[in-house]
């Protein structure tokens, strides 16, 4: 079941599934067992973060499962207390140590938080990538990377992020961020493919999804997918987790891609926090 999910490449040649799970807010008493049931039904793509409180009962998950280590791809990301070089280094150590793992497909800065560590987001950069230089990552990137913060590490160090995992949805299509994170020739995440189910309802999703005999959840992914960009949606219920994995077995038209992304209501369609202006450290 599993070989029905494309792979896409990456710009250092590494390969990611282009449908993943996430573990965002699945509680750590039920993310093995949840994890479980994701690789059951055929996901191999995992992404979870140190602030997500779930890392070790993720790689228990993956443990339980008895698939091949060169079956599964897993993310994590930086947790905003720990950017400064020397901190991130001990908390990636940390992150492996609570996988279960020997190296990490993807390893993500988590926010930029420009406001905070003067700013140096790119020293945070610079050291993620030693994390593939040493074999212990195959692959670093960002998440919620604004088209200044991409321009400037770039330019500071010279390396390109695999990926930009941003908030993208049909009521924020995040253009800008999108077309900046393709110019540099990274692929986008997008996280809350679904806007933490507002676009469940929306009138436009739902007659797409009655003439193709689909849900709304099925449109919005396959509308995702059909964008070129990577998803997670997380869901703790089997049925719908099977749902979300049904989405590659039909195709929306150019006209029917084109009336979801006209649903976007710019900075108005945002879920999450502004990443220009984002400074959360867990306590």
């Amino acid at each position: 079941m599993a070989s029905t999910v494309p792979s896409l490449t990456l710009n250092n040649q590494t390969t990611i599934p282009q449908l993943g799970f996430g573990v965002y807010q699945v509680p750590p008493a039920q993310t093995a067992d949840t994890v479980a049931t994701a690789l059951e039904i055929g996901y191999r793509h995992i992404d979870t973060a140190q602030m997500y409180g779930n890392e070790q009962e993720t790689g228990l998950g993956l443990a339980s499962s008895g698939l091949p280590r060169d079956e599964l791809f897993v993310t994590s990301k930086l947790n905003n207390g720990f950017h400064r070089p020397d901190d991130a280094r001990r908390e990636f150590d940390g992150t492996l140590q609570k996988l279960g793992l020997d190296h990490i497909d993807l390893f993500l800065i988590h926010w930029p938080l420009p406001t905070l560590y003067d700013g140096d987001y790119a020293a945070t950069w610079r050291t993620l990538t030693e994390f593939v230089a040493d074999g212990r990552a195959r692959a670093v990137g960002v998440s919620n990377f604004q088209p200044e913060h991409l321009d400037r590490i770039v330019a500071e160090t010279g390396v390109v992020p695999a990926v930009n995992q941003i908030e993208a949805h049909p009521y924020f299509t995040n253009d800008a961020a999108r077309a900046a994170t393709h110019r540099h020739g990274a692929l986008v995440e997008a996280w809350s493919p679904i806007a933490q189910g507002a676009v469940l309802d929306d009138e436009t999703v739902g007659r797409i999804a009655t003439a193709h005999d689909r849900t709304p959840s099925q449109v919005t992914l396959r509308w995702h997918v059909q964008r070129g960009d990577v998803i997670f949606p997380k869901s703790m219920r089997a049925e719908r987790m099977r749902e979300n994995f049904g989405i590659f077995d039909f195709e929306l038209s150019d006209d029917e891609v084109a009336a979801i992304s006209a649903l976007d209501r710019g900075e108005a369609g945002r879920t999450g926090p502004n990443p220009d202006t984002f400074d959360y450290v867990p306590g």
